[in-house]
């Protein structure tokens, strides 16, 4: 049995509730069950509202599996849970009292409650072998009900995201051009070079990147030797050399430091994903697009962000994926999944986070509508739910919230959260 469990019976009033007595013997009539705090601290049930006995109580409800948690949780000492009217617990083994000395009137839950919820809550639970608890059932779900839970899954992601997009305003002192910055850099690296790549984006202060934007050349020599990609001496070509002799100039006028930039990895990327073409695209797109951040927050569709997106690389980049090699000459500009990609972990985010920081709500709808307009991703997670019930998401908004409903919830046990979950207890 778990608390998120009793949590469930109490909201949804899932008892014989004109069977109500506390241990005491008063008859308890409820008239609200109270507000779910969803919070790690403080009661279980804000502000509810009963009759226990003769008297009208408004106040505070707290739950746990055993009476005895009270005391092992520390709530005696905690002023917040003064105000608890009702303990309602599972089993009880000893009674519990105030700071003041007046017993917290108690409920047991197991004698009244109802039989088909337990049933249904231990047999979603026990699916322990399956990919998550409710595989079975999944393709049961009314199709509205899981749309809309899905759009409210993928606006908390949103909101996780603009979390991390906080944390950067607040070390970059609200200069949103460089937290776009830190942003691409990250995002440009893949899972792979990701840490990597916001690492180095953090060791080059913005004024820096700033002073050195008009010239391709420069932003290439700074991304790809502080990336500590131009320390091999053996390398001999031109091209290297040239970077070399820029790098040490800029790293002696900016009093550069790479030591805090991890090492990038180049071993089971992709030719077009290698740091040092990912590097190489990032200098010409800061190039070209020197007010990026006002251009980005204006787009609307995805044929507007790919236009500000289309870079040329220097010729020499053209023919080499590394420095050592030439190979078939090619543009290397960015794919149209790759695109999608800096939209969604990027773009998207970044608009979301600006639109609730200066309260623009249609800001905030047209960078959640961007992307119905993408493709659904092609993943392991979404194409599992797929599988499950036919067009569980048919674009990149939804495939986004499958991703966070397996992570945050199935793969959490949090069903009880869910509202799929909750719809399964229900029935």
């Amino acid at each position: 049995m778990k608390e998120d469990f009793l949590h469930y019976i109490w909201k949804f009033k899932k008892f014989k509730s004109h069977q109500l007595q506390s241990l005491d013997g008063e008859i308890i009539s409820i008239i609200n069950s109270g507000l779910h705090n969803q919070h790690a601290s403080g009661p279980d049930f804000f502000n509810a509202q009963m009759y226990i006995g003769e008297q009208h109580w408004a106040g505070n409800v707290e739950i746990h599996i055993k009476s005895s948690d009270w005391y092992a949780h520390g709530h005696e000492k905690d002023t917040a849970y003064q105000n608890v009217i009702l303990h309602v617990v599972w089993e009880h083994d000893m009674d519990i009292y105030r700071t003041d000395e007046t017993k917290i009137p108690t409920l047991v839950l197991k004698p009244v409650i109802e039989n088909s919820a337990e049933n249904n809550y231990r047999r979603l639970m026990q699916s322990q072998l399956k990919w998550i608890n409710c595989e079975t059932a999944f393709h049961t779900f009314d199709e509205i009900k899981v749309k809309s839970w899905l759009t409210r899954v993928f606006v908390e992601r949103l909101e996780q995201k603009s979390g991390f997009i906080q944390e950067m305003l607040g070390t970059s002192k609200n200069n949103w051009n460089e937290v776009l910055f830190l942003m691409l850099v990250k995002n440009f690296g893949l899972k792979s070079n990701g840490e990597a790549f916001l690492s180095l984006a953090k060791s080059i202060p913005y004024q820096v990147l700033q002073k050195t934007a008009h010239n391709q050349f420069q932003l290439e020599s700074l991304l790809l030797g502080q990336a500590r990609l131009l320390d091999n001496s053996n390398i001999q070509n031109s091209y290297y050399s040239e970077l070399q002799k820029e790098f040490a100039y800029l790293q002696q006028k900016f009093q550069l430091k790479d030591k805090s930039v991890l090492p990038v990895q180049f071993y089971g990327a992709r030719p077009t994903n290698f740091p040092t073409i990912r590097l190489a695209q990032l200098a010409s797109l800061f190039h070209q697009q020197q007010h990026l951040f006002g251009a980005l927050i204006e787009c609307k569709t995805r044929a507007e962000i790919t236009k500000l997106f289309k870079i040329e690389l220097s010729s020499f980049w053209q023919s080499h994926y590394t420095f050592e090699k030439v190979s078939k000459p090619r543009k290397k500009q960015l794919s149209k999944s790759f695109i999608d990609l800096l939209i969604i972990n990027t773009l998207v985010p970044i608009q979301f986070s600006f639109a609730k920081f200066t309260n623009n709500l249609k800001l905030e709808n047209s960078s959640i509508n961007l992307l119905t307009s993408l493709a659904v991703e092609n993943n392991s997670i979404v194409n599992k739910f797929n599988s499950l019930k036919n067009n569980t998401a048919v674009n990149a908004l939804e495939s986004q919230a499958l991703i966070q409903l397996k992570q945050n919830y199935c793969d959490k046990n949090k069903c009880l959260q869910c509202n799929l979950g909750i719809d399964l207890l229900r029935r």
